[in-house]
């Protein structure tokens, strides 16, 4: 469902990459843990793969055409995003004119899901993190665990093929960390998903399939 050929990037002026030479895959039905020190790189590697920032060299594969982002165009890789890429961003963006229900069918209005159908999968997801009566709640309104919910569930919404999540229990008390993970895991079993998950918890890294860690000297 994900696979990353000798994939390199550098920032603008650095002296040194980012990364260099990545390879891996993530299959259908797997979730995988990305460790790593702060700054190593780890959110940089995802952006890449969502086609949030371009690399300097290699292939990202997605789905099970295996269709690479790095050689579509903006447009293009906007529509594999809609289509098959449910991101959890560390910073959430939420966006705050719209309301909880608004944010989270963001996806499925690019996907041109019905409206009926939306409803159906948002009040089902809302109750699966928590938040069943917050729809029509405004971001200002809620806590930082709510917006880490209300951000797993747009993310989640439109069934993507792949599910990238930066800290997506990293505002979460334990208990709900454990009870979101969970969620992450029952949507990629379900789905044949495949997930990568960027963390500094070891519990949740624990319960993942595979553990990555990235290193100043590539993926170990």
């Amino acid at each position: 469902m994900l696979s990353v050929a000798d994939l390199a990037k550098r920032h603008s002026g650095a002296a040194r990459p980012v990364f260099s030479s990545l390879s891996f895959a993530v299959a259908a039905g797997e979730i995988v843990a990305l460790v790593g020190e702060s700054g190593i790189g780890k959110s940089t590697l995802l952006n890449c793969i969502a086609g949030l920032d371009t690399p300097e060299t290699g292939a990202i594969r997605i789905g099970r055409a295996q269709t690479d982002i790095v050689r579509l165009d903006p447009a293009g890789r906007a529509a594999l995003r809609a289509r098959q890429i449910g991101f959890v961003f560390q910073a959430f963006h939420i966006l705050p004119t719209l309301s909880v229900e608004q944010n989270i069918a963001v996806p499925l209005l690019l996907g041109g899901v019905a409206a009926n159908e939306r409803a159906q999968r948002i009040e089902a997801l809302l109750a699966r993190v928590g938040l069943s009566g917050f729809a029509l709640r405004r971001p200002a309104t809620l806590s930082g665990g709510e917006l880490q919910r209300v951000a797993i569930a747009r993310a989640l919404v439109h069934k993507p093929g792949l599910i990238l999540a930066d800290e997506p229990t990293g505002n979460l008390d334990p208990r709900t960390a454990g009870e979101i993970l969970s969620l992450l895991l029952a949507q990629v079993r379900a789905e044949q998903a495949a997930a990568l998950i960027v963390t500094h918890s070891q519990p949740l890294a624990m319960r993942c399939d595979r553990i990555l860690t990235l290193t100043a000297e590539g993926l170990r």
